[in-house]
């Protein structure tokens, strides 16, 4: 918890004056309230008690109104100087945590829950907000206000100031009990409420999947369960801070109910004025307020505690994928798009020393070319991909662009020279035009960018995007689920060609389409393109055909590279996987064949 809390220093460095000020305001407000007691001892004993003229009645009173004034403004002003900064270090928080997150590796993004990203980004700076805003000045505020009032009580009368002191003593050891258990808690909660929203999240997104397959009940048990731990972690918070919460207001107000008899005794006896009783009656009375919200504001403190860990347990991981310090003298526009591989290899991080999903590969990929890769599952195609732009580093050997090492190269200018398409579409909540546009030039002028978006369509045979309800502008839903399968994957390929790359990676993105469409498009790639190189995933023999060069991999290692037809003349290995993709091939087609005209014969029957 210490840890945690000298960090706070470092997310109060922007707004320190004003936190400043406002805990100024706060302790004087502090001093407005406690002098109120002051003012009655004075009304008491020398002004009521004596008999004083009207005058001297109404100018006390009024002195009294003053002060209450004061407080109010004061208070007001405690607001006004700590609320808006601390939403200027949430916003801030918040921006920096998102675009942490865009750095950090997709080995990152591979081992964390999306839940538990979310839970960060949004209720614990939440209450990080809350807490510099509200409970930070309080906490402030009620510590000033006991440690004035226990001197201001001493002064008046050290023998009462002793009773009310030995019954609030022992609230130190339960405050300190009552905060490591209460961070336990809260670091639990916050931890199960991110488990929950993944739940959330995972079921919302799988929605189709649960449906067909008739697990929405299952579903609902999962998220019960979840949402059950929450509860209970809830509960037993709530049922702490109750207990702590009852034992400080019962130990000061036994104490003060034993102040009161002492007090009148004193007073029966001489020992004391009735006014200064009576002010050190009505400070021990300002400080039962501060007293009982120093619970709340020690719990809120523990909260923050768990919060700030579990953000930082995000802000603090190191991107192991960045700009070198030296960057090469390499620019997007002026890539010529010549790629290599030399003796590169790979591991997965989680993966065992000996587990490399790919092997001392060896490839040069010549500027303007089409190479298609082939191999079994599992051969390491779509990782060979991913290296190229640094989704992820090779953990021996290179991969050079242009006869630069990719880690020599600035991650913008290489990835603005790279485009990739996915078998897996992902596309964005917005419109087709958004989506398709997504990495394309920013400084084309409206005319250059509608062009573009035009010839991205075209080629990637997504002119249906023109018919949807609101045309390209129609919002096609979270990842694009309003769309087919092939809808979703020619958006995409839309969008990777709308970059105009340099190089461009095809993870399989036409497997939705049907032989004919997937011909069609690779062609008028192969016209659009011209020049930029292509390395494609294929799992067709058309698209293989319809390459320069095929590279065959196998178990991580390249075992063959040369043109289809040389392949398939001298490689028994090659003949295998394509004689292997082709069954594949016929298998679905017939599927879908059979299915149209089960479909036929149905209607046929008036089904």
């Amino acid at each position: 918890m210490r840890r945690a809390l000298r960090r706070i220093w470092w997310l109060v460095e922007p707004i320190k004056v004003r936190i400043v000020l406002g805990m100024l305001t706060a302790f004087a407000a502090t001093l407005t309230a406690l002098l109120m007691p002051q003012v009655l001892s004075y009304l008491v004993n020398d002004v009521i008690g004596g008999g004083a003229a009207v005058a001297a009645v109404v100018i006390a009173g009024g002195l009294v109104a003053v002060l209450g004034l004061l407080e109010a403004v004061l208070l007001f002003l405690r607001r006004v100087f700590s609320v808006n900064p601390s939403t200027h270090v949430e916003y801030t928080l918040r921006n920096r945590l998102f675009g942490h997150l865009q750095r950090l590796p997709l080995s990152f993004h591979d081992s964390w829950e999306s839940g538990q990203l979310l839970s960060r980004a949004m209720p614990d700076l939440n209450l990080i907000r809350r807490w510099l805003g509200f409970g930070l000045i309080m906490l402030f505020s009620d510590i000033v206000t006991i440690t004035v009032g226990v001197v201001l009580m001493w002064s008046t009368n050290p023998v009462l100031a002793l009773i009310y002191l030995c019954g609030a003593l022992p609230l130190i050891a339960i405050v300190v009990q009552f905060s490591l258990r209460f961070q336990r808690l809260s670091r639990l909660g916050q931890d199960q409420a991110g488990d929950l929203a993944t739940n959330v999240e995972q079921s919302v997104h799988g929605i189709r999947v649960l449906k067909a397959f008739g697990r929405s009940e299952h579903a609902l048990e999962q998220y019960t369960v979840h949402a059950s731990r929450v509860r209970e972690t809830e509960t037993r918070r709530g049922r702490l801070i109750a207990v702590f919460d009852a034992t400080v207001s019962t130990l000061p107000e036994i104490a003060l109910g034993v102040v009161l008899l002492v007090g009148l005794f004193q007073v029966a006896e001489g020992q004391v004025s009735v006014g200064a009783f009576s002010a050190f009656f009505a400070t021990a009375m300002i400080m039962s307020g501060p007293v009982m919200m120093l619970g709340q504001m020690i719990g809120q403190t523990a909260a923050l505690a768990a919060a700030l860990d579990r953000h930082f347990d995000v802000a603090d991981e190191r991107p192991s994928i960045v700009d070198p310090e030296r960057p090469a003298e390499f620019t997007a526009r002026g890539a010529r798009g010549e790629l290599e591989f030399r003796h590169a290899a790979f591991r997965y991080q989680d993966a065992r020393e000996g587990d490399e999903v790919l092997q001392d590969v060896h490839l040069r990929v010549r500027q303007g070319e089409t190479l298609a890769v082939v191999g079994v599952t599992g051969s390491g195609k779509s990782t060979l991909l991913q290296l190229v732009p640094r989704l992820y580093d090779t953990t021996a050997g290179q991969v050079l662009v242009d006869g630069h090492d990719v880690r020599e190269l600035r991650l913008e200018e290489l990835r603005a020279a790279t485009a990739v398409a996915f078998e897996d579409a992902t596309l964005f909540s917005g419109s087709v035009r958004e989506n398709v546009l997504l990495g394309a030039d920013p400084e084309l002028d409206e005319g250059e960018a509608e062009a573009l978006l035009e010839l991205a369509l075209e080629t990637a045979d997504a002119g249906f995007a023109h018919s949807l309800p609101e045309g390209l502008d129609t919002r096609i839903g979270e990842q694009g689920l309003s769309l087919s399968g092939g809808q979703r994957q020619r958006i995409a390929l839309a969008r990777a060609i709308a970059v105009r790359p340099k190089i461009l990676l095809l993870d399989d993105p036409l497997s939705a389409l049907d032989t004919a469409t997937e011909e069609r498009v690779t062609a008028r790639l192969r016209e659009v393109l011209e020049g930029t190189t292509t390395l494609v995933v294929a799992h067709r023999t058309s698209t293989v055909a319809l390459a320069d060069r095929v590279v065959l991999l196998d178990d991580g290692r390249v075992v063959a590279v040369g043109t289809h037809a040389e392949l398939m003349a001298d490689d028994p290995r090659y003949r295998f996987v394509m004689a292997d993709l082709q069954a594949e091939r016929v298998d679905v087609e017939q599927l879908a064949g059979g299915s149209q005209r089960n479909g036929a014969d149905r209607e046929g029957r008036g089904e």
